[in-house]
């Protein structure tokens, strides 16, 4: 007996997620650059390191934001 249930995502959800991912994008990189101060590295340095994650975010966040406006768009 399986049951094919799907979860059903409302939009208020999906913003939450959304403005969750932007917080913790935000955290991370300004977290990331006052520990870098304080160990004196160049920003440049830090973001050749940081920005794959902060690029794999952005693509997260993107995709989250197309299917808020499809979720929005179709109630």
């Amino acid at each position: 007996m399986s049951e094919n249930t799907q979860s059903t995502v409302t939009p208020e959800q999906l913003a939450e997620v959304i403005q969750e991912f932007e917080q913790y994008r935000e955290r991370l990189l300004n977290d990331t650059m006052e520990t870098a101060k304080k160990a004196k590295l160049s920003k440049k340095k830090v973001m050749e390191q940081l920005q794959p994650q902060l690029d794999q975010i952005d693509g997260k966040l993107e995709a989250l934001r197309n299917q808020y406006v499809i979720l929005t768009t179709n109630s």
